[in-house]
Order: C-alpha cells, then sequence, then structure tokens
C-alpha cells in the first residue's frame, strides 16, 4: 500500500514564514546568505541547471545576492 503524501515543505515554508516575520530583515538577510553559500558551493561543484523557477543557477545567485542587498538596505535604514 502506498504512504500518503506528506506535505512537510507546506511546514517548511510556514515555518520560513514565521521567521520572515519575526525577524523582518534579518531573517531575510540570513536565508540569503545561507542560499548563495550553498548555490555558490554547488556551482562551483558545476550544477548549472538548478530546480529553482529561474533554472540557470547564475540567475538564483543573482536573485539571491539582490535579496541580501535589500535586506542590508533595510537593516541599515532602520538603524539610521
Amino acid at each position: 500500500m502506498k504512504e500518503p503524501h506528506d506535505p512537510l515543505r507546506l511546514c517548511v515554508y510556514a515555518t520560513v514564514a514565521l521567521l520572515g516575520w519575526l525577524l523582518g530583515p534579518w531573517a531575510a538577510l540570513g536565508f540569503a546568505a545561507l542560499g548563495f553559500a550553498g548555490y555558490w558551493k554547488a556551482r562551483r561543484a558545476g550544477l548549472t541547471r538548478s530546480k529553482c523557477v529561474l533554472r540557470d543557477t547564475r540567475l538564483v545567485l543573482a536573485y539571491l545576492g539582490l535579496i541580501g542587498l535589500a535586506a542590508i538596505a533595510a537593516i541599515v535604514t532602520v538603524i539610521v
């Protein structure tokens, strides 16, 4: 008998959304940095196509870099 589908990703998405809500730009910066580091390592290992909607790992790196820069700008704006 086949096991029912476990919607684990939905729980993960909800947790990420909660952290984003609670921690604001700090969470965005952390997740962007973590994602960027992961994709950078994967690209250096030879990954050129991703399952991400953007497909090309260069586009994914640019996207994550922009999120990181936007988060830094938000943090600096709040501090100043």
